[in-house]
């Protein structure tokens, strides 16, 4: 068997769900059937691009095409020179700007271009309704569209042609990389130590992750010495930390920003709470039930790909801070619970969802397509 190039287009912003995804998917793939290439566009001069330096500690070949601007043609013609000048034979894309740019890109190419959808917005504005509108749009015209949940893949076979190109492959964690983190976070174990009930949140601060129905749940809640971290960045930051401080719980809200140690830090959380109001198959969800964590999420679709209630975690009514403040008590006083719902979160993470069974179903797609 002829090794092939496989070339991954991703995000050059920071190492949000699809660039771990990616970076997961990379390291289990079998490197003698295949040569693995991640690349991203830098549309700005500032850009650290975090995907392409993860990778490059990897091993990876690495390509950084520097466009600048939102939408830069330009991008095009460097990514098929690229693509003409390396053999790539497969391009895989993440996100509607890669999407796009991607497909235009192996036009002229013996290239074929895959796209793994990761989720939509909910509530967009109209810009980027009309984004992942013309994504959707394009998605016949690839040679395969691989939603990574059930929920993503019905929603896309209603689309004209594309049906025969859609494949399901869902979402996998690094279970490896969950399993060799034996220390925990000094600032959290800060307050471990001083007896604390220490609730956590990995993600983005973005509205549809529903952070403010968490803090709306805390204000109040009869738990006497909760501290809840933060770990993540987005464009909610400063409205978030407003909030806080009207509420009067600032003070007991660690916002972290990004933390490359983020696996440290979910390592001491009694529980991770994910109040989104929309998601795909949501990675951290997969990462606190690898670390046995006990799990509070939103009942929605894709939260519920992970979450059996009562038996893998808790699910609470979404938008609605009662519920989840009922459930996160419930959690507070049961100690034999969350070492119960943790330990089947594991077994069933392990089970369903570990990267290399996904790289594996990759591996006989990119060969399917060559």
């Amino acid at each position: 068997m002829k090794k092939i190039n496989v070339m991954q287009l991703g995000s050059p912003t920071g190492l949000f769900g699809a660039e771990r995804w990616i970076l997961a998917l990379i390291k289990y793939l079998d490197k003698s059937k295949i040569n693995i290439f991640v690349s991203a566009i830098k549309d700005s001069p500032d850009l650290k691009v975090p995907l392409c330096s993860e990778a490059d500690s990897l091993g990876i070949s690495t390509k950084i095409f520097e466009a600048y601007g939102k939408f830069n043609f330009r991008a095009i013609k460097f990514i098929r020179d690229y693509i003409k000048n390396n053999n790539i034979h497969i391009l895989h894309t993440h996100a509607y700007k890669q999407d796009i740019i991607g497909l235009f890109a192996t036009i002229g190419t013996n290239c074929k271009i895959v796209s793994t959808p990761h989720g939509w917005s909910k509530k967009a504005d109209f810009k980027l309704m009309c984004y992942e509108t013309l994504n959707r749009a394009i998605f016949p015209f690839f040679d395969a569209v691989v939603p990574l949940s059930k929920e993503l893949y019905n929603s896309l076979k209603r689309i004209p042609f594309l049906k025969s190109k859609l494949y399901l492959i869902e979402n996998g964690v690094d279970i490896d990389e969950i399993k060799n983190i034996n220390k925990v976070a000094p600032e959290v174990k800060k307050y471990r130590d001083q007896g604390s009930f220490i609730i956590g949140y990995i993600g983005q601060l973005i509205p549809r992750k529903g952070l403010d129905i968490l803090f709306t749940a805390l204000k109040d809640i009869a738990i006497p010495n909760w501290h809840l971290f933060v770990l993540g960045d987005g464009e909610q930051m400063d409205r978030l930390k407003r909030m806080a401080s009207n509420f009067n719980i600032l003070s007991k809200i660690h916002f972290t920003g990004f933390r490359q140690d983020r696996l440290s830090y979910l390592k001491g959380f009694d529980v991770f709470v994910l109040p989104s109001r929309l998601e795909g198959i949501p990675r951290c969800l997969m990462e606190a039930g690898a670390m046995g964590k006990a799990i509070l999420a939103s009942d929605i679709p894709g939260c519920r790909d992970v979450i059996i209630h009562n038996k893998t975690g808790l699910l609470f009514h979404p938008e609605d801070p009662k519920s989840l403040k009922e459930n996160l008590l419930k959690l507070y006083k049961d100690k034999q619970l969350r070492d119960s719902l943790g330990q089947h979160a594991s077994q069933f993470i392990k089970q369903k969802y570990s990267a290399r069974r996904m790289a594996l179903e990759y591996e006989t797609l990119y060969f399917k397509l060559t």
